[in-house]
């Protein structure tokens, strides 16, 4: 059965995204006293903590006679499939559905805890408002959202776990390349390649969770949340894939620099009169820009490409891994030379110009893996002749 949230507001305005039609944002202020006491926060990737030191002055702002709230506050994000705003009662609709893990608070736990906890506490004749900002919208990545709303405190969570030293695996394993100093793990750190980027080529080429083309590891695009509590909770077992799997590190960064150097040139294998900058998720630098750099190895490129397209197209040359020597079956290089332009073409095609789509979707990442096992099979079959 469908939950739906009928309440009063004070305003309402309506936003449509201009990157990705059909998602709408509506910003609306809600009276303390008029906000819903139910709302589920299964999306939102943190529990509130009410006890600590911004959760008490969340709570003091609360109680407090000042009424300027609304804007010292940013506000709570929901995800809905659907608002409707009557305005005869000047109240609106939201209907979240049955799944609470794709709608309900996906940021402002703390914010929302404080009010509903400690309105009562307020003067009676007092009214204080919060913004409210609801995402609506068809085939919205949600992990993907709560991880950029709360970027901040999952780099403050790495960093906490850094404290034990539990990523100096990491560091071992690319000693000797260049960019052993540029890793960022602690908050507001100068160095310009955050430790999530490299825990998710790891995540990418995890052999041994997943073991066929039937399981994808597509968090490696949508969730860094994901990613991070999957290495987390292996370090924390001692089960040792991570540490195992940190070897291939220096080979997966230089492919994965490869893939985002060449993927112009596969695409006009296939598509020689394409016009590969018009893509959305694809910028190309102008004239009179400086030239883009790639992710890890900072290679000069005359462009840049959205993640979603580059992992699944990445992650698709694990089968090459043998999972108990660690070691390439082929030199994923050439396999790249021989197929990529096929693997590019699956992707940018099937995502339907969205890379958001690719990113995320199963069937592009299980069609290119597929098409990298066919291809290993088949020089595998030509060698035994």
């Amino acid at each position: 059965m469908d939950q739906k949230k009928n309440f009063k507001v004070s305003t309402l305005r309506t936003i449509s995204s201009p990157s990705q039609p059909g998602v709408t944002t509506y910003i609306a202020y809600v009276n303390f006293r008029d906000l819903p006491d139910d709302f589920k926060m299964d999306i939102n990737p943190r529990k509130p903590k009410m006890g600590t030191a911004v959760a008490k002055s969340l709570i003091a702002a609360v109680k407090s006679p000042d009424t300027d709230f609304d804007i010292n506050n940013r506000g709570i994000v929901i995800v809905a499939k659907s608002l409707k705003y009557n305005t005869n009662t000047d109240s609106i609709t939201l209907d979240l559905g049955t799944d609470s893990t794709q709608t309900g608070i996906l940021d402002g736990g703390h914010t929302y805890t404080a009010i509903k906890e400690h309105r009562d506490e307020m003067a009676e004749d007092l009214d204080k408002f919060v913004r409210l900002e609801v995402i609506v919208g068809n085939d919205l990545t949600v992990s993907r959202i709560a991880d950029a709303r709360n970027t901040s405190a999952s780099v403050s969570d790495i960093a906490l776990y850094e404290l034990d030293d539990k990523f100096d695996f990491i560091k071992r394993a690319v000693a000797n390349e260049p960019y052993a100093e540029d890793i960022a793990i602690k908050d507001n750190s100068k160095e310009r390649l955050p430790i999530i980027e490299l825990l998710k080529l790891l995540f990418a080429y995890n052999v041994y969770d997943f073991t066929s083309d039937k399981e994808m590891p597509t968090q490696a695009y949508s969730s860094k949340a994901a990613v991070f509590k999957n290495v987390k909770n292996d370090l924390d077992k001692q089960t040792c894939k991570y540490e195992h799997l940190a070897k291939l590190l220096p080979s997966l960064v230089e492919f994965y620099d490869l893939i985002e150097l060449t993927f112009r040139d596969k695409y006009l294998e296939y598509k020689s009169n394409g016009k590969f900058g018009a893509m959305r998720g694809i910028t190309v630098a102008k004239n009179d820009q400086k030239k883009f750099k790639t992710l890890f190895l900072e290679n000069d490129t005359n462009y840049q490409i959205a993640a979603g397209y580059l992992l699944p197209v990445f992650g698709a040359f694990r089968v090459l891994i043998n999972p108990e020597t660690l070691d390439w079956e082929l030199d994923p290089k050439e396999v790249w030379g021989k197929i990529g332009a096929d693997l590019v073409r699956n992707t940018l095609a099937s995502a339907r110009n969205n890379p958001q789509d690719a990113g995320k979707n199963t069937a592009i990442w299980s069609n290119n893996y597929s098409k990298v096992e066919n291809e290993m099979l088949r020089q595998i079959l030509s060698a035994k002749k």
